[in-house]
């Protein structure tokens, strides 16, 4: 993307009070944002070591199940922190609500992906213009706690 790089460190500021806001949530539940449930992603870098963390959607996918598209918008590539998962699987953490936990991630496949794919876009629409946008198959990941 043209400017990507620059857009990222222009917006950097604004994600970040996003992060530090969503860390404050007082209850279980998933925080809403923009009509629809969000969750933290925390990956560790695949290339820096480093912690980064997301907001992203999270869409409740069963009990302590989460289904999130790794979609970055329609983009030809993928979001760097679905790299980061799958360089470190063990180095990943989400927060719902209040509640943080370890997490496994499991990459979804065929007509279990479209399935989940598609109970993503009954909640929110604008998923499903993200599949026009790109030749790429667009991941969708359930992310649920990992064993103590």
């Amino acid at each position: 993307m043209p400017g990507g790089r620059f857009l990222t460190k222009l917006a950097k500021p604004f994600l970040n009070r996003q992060v530090a806001r969503f860390r404050k949530a007082e209850g279980s539940e998933p925080v809403q944002f923009m009509g629809f449930p969000i969750l933290l992603l925390t990956t560790v870098g695949a290339k820096t070591g480093a912690e980064h963390t997301h907001v992203l959607g999270g869409f409740p996918d069963g009990d302590d199940a989460w289904l999130v598209i790794a979609s970055k918008g329609g983009a030809a590539t993928h979001p760097h922190w679905f790299h980061n998962i799958a360089k470190n699987p063990d180095k990943v953490w989400i927060q719902v609500g209040n509640r943080k936990m370890h997490a496994n991630v499991q990459s979804l496949q065929g007509t279990e992906r479209e399935a989940a794919y598609g109970r993503v876009v009954a909640v929110a629409k604008n998923y499903g213009s993200y599949l026009t946008k790109t030749d790429r198959e667009i991941p969708v990941l359930r992310v649920t706690p990992a064993p103590e």
